[in-house]
């Protein structure tokens, strides 16, 4: 008996020290385990949850606001190549084949101003353009820009048309959500997303095209070309342009004309009839790391002045030779394209800040653009006459031509044309300043007068 009770107590006591043990220990551990907060890494950025365009991801309001002022564009056209000798001897056609070409474009505004992309009316012999609402309408041809890629049509119609008003691209940001509305494969309405992946972006360094394109890995596909680039306000700030594939389809990399070239290539157009270009009156290189060490500068960003013009904008405001542009108003200088694209948006006459490094030190002047008296035609880049050009003129007995200043086309080198040489006339048609030959097609070209430094005229036939 007495052994039993000693059992029961030698129970009773190691039953109670295991209960203490688990009640002051094992839940007092796992409490701590419990309420313990986990230790968070900092980071080097905030997340914005106010009303930021940055972070909105809801699309479908600039859908809406922008899917009925894209339309598609279909040019009718006749293809003049080596078969059509075929058609009309064996087909009893006298006629050359008919060609149609398809695209997209923006309506910007309520009247049917229609803003697209020069290549996808070029040629045209008759221009359709049909809404979301499958509405078709007459286009006609109001005017272009070749170096911009540009083209502005008109529709007419007893109501206004929806449009899509411009945005502020110089404000866009790279990382903001864009998206991209056109008639891929004549998919119409078609709305793709993505970002602006770079801005200021030149897809070649060498075509002596000023390009600065803004880059978004927003699907774009053939007959997206002329369609819309639009922010998530649904604002228009930039026309889709290009595509860079070896496959020829969308790999990510789409590129658009920024909305404030496109304005002004519109108002220039409506207002000119043709595209007034402001002329800094400078030339020279972007600047890198190894061009910095060629022209003894620390400065491996900014545009590098080698030259100005003479009586242009640089040129009177004092800037020389040496001198490094770092910025233009608030836009930074970092390549050429950053400069040429933003001066894309100015006019002659109007005054620009421009901040240069000289010596080390900074200074700022106020450059009043001028009208640029150069262009680029068949590989020479031509300018007009100016006071230095007086008396070669009047010796030569002539009051008009355009003067070549740099030729790079072999064929017209090897033919004898050279630097100096004045061009008289093309197609039959007399020259009188570098304007006129930016119009000219370059298909239409048959003939060109050329007049060599010593008088002599030569003209050169062109099959």
């Amino acid at each position: 008996m007495k052994s039993i009770i000693n059992f029961l107590l030698v129970s009773l006591i190691s039953s109670f020290l295991s209960l203490f043990i688990f009640i002051n220990y094992f839940q007092i551990n796992e409490k701590r385990n419990t309420d313990e907060k986990p230790k968070l890494i900092p980071t080097s950025y905030s997340y914005n949850i106010g009303d930021s365009e940055l972070q909105k991801t809801d699309f479908t309001n600039a859908a809406e606001k922008t899917i009925n002022a894209v339309v598609h564009v279909k040019n009718t056209s006749t293809e003049d190549d080596q078969y059509s000798w075929l058609y009309r001897n064996f087909y009893g056609t006298d006629s050359d084949r008919e060609k149609i070409g398809t695209g997209s474009g923006v309506i910007v505004s309520p009247d049917g101003y229609i803003i697209t992309n020069f290549h996808v009316v070029e040629d045209a012999n008759q221009i359709e353009v049909t809404t979301n609402k499958n509405k078709s309408y007459k286009a006609t041809l109001v005017g272009v820009d070749q170096n911009t890629d540009l083209a502005v049509l008109k529709i007419n119609a007893g109501n206004p048309f929806p449009y899509i008003p411009f945005g502020d691209s110089d404000n866009s940001r790279i990382g903001e959500w864009v998206l991209a509305v056109g008639n891929p494969f004549n998919l119409n309405s078609t709305v793709t997303a993505g970002i602006i992946s770079a801005k200021s972006r030149d897809l070649s360094d060498y075509d002596q095209k000023n390009q600065s394109f803004i880059q978004t890995d927003a699907a774009v596909n053939m007959g997206n070309s002329g369609g819309a680039l639009v922010n998530t306000y649904g604002e228009l700030i930039g026309i889709n342009t290009a595509i860079q594939s070896i496959s020829g389809g969308f790999v990510g990399y789409a590129f658009a004309v920024p909305s404030n070239i496109v304005r002004k290539v519109f108002e220039d157009i409506l207002e000119f009839g043709d595209v007034q270009k402001g002329l800094l009156g400078v030339a020279g290189n972007a600047l890198n790391d190894e061009l910095a060490k060629r022209y003894g500068t620390n400065e491996t960003e900014g545009f590098y002045i080698n030259s100005t013009e003479e009586n242009l904008g640089a040129d009177r405001a004092g800037l020389i030779q040496g001198d490094i542009i770092k910025q233009i108003d608030n836009v930074k200088i970092n390549r050429f394209s950053d400069l040429t694209g933003y001066l894309s948006s100015k006019r002659p006459g109007d005054k620009v800040t421009v901040v240069y490094i000289r010596d080390s030190k900074e200074y700022n002047a106020t450059v009043t653009l001028r009208k640029t008296n150069r262009t680029l035609f068949l590989g020479m880049e031509l300018r007009n006459k100016i006071d230095d050009d007086r008396d070669k003129f009047i010796d030569f007995n002539i009051n008009h031509g355009v003067v070549i200043s740099r030729i790079e086309n072999r064929r017209l080198y090897n033919l004898g044309i050279k630097e100096g040489y004045i061009i008289l006339e093309i197609n039959d048609e007399k020259i009188h300043e570098v304007g006129q030959i930016e119009k000219i097609p370059i298909r239409s070209i048959s003939s060109i007068l050329f007049l060599d430094t010593n008088g002599q005229k030569e003209r050169i036939l062109f099959e």
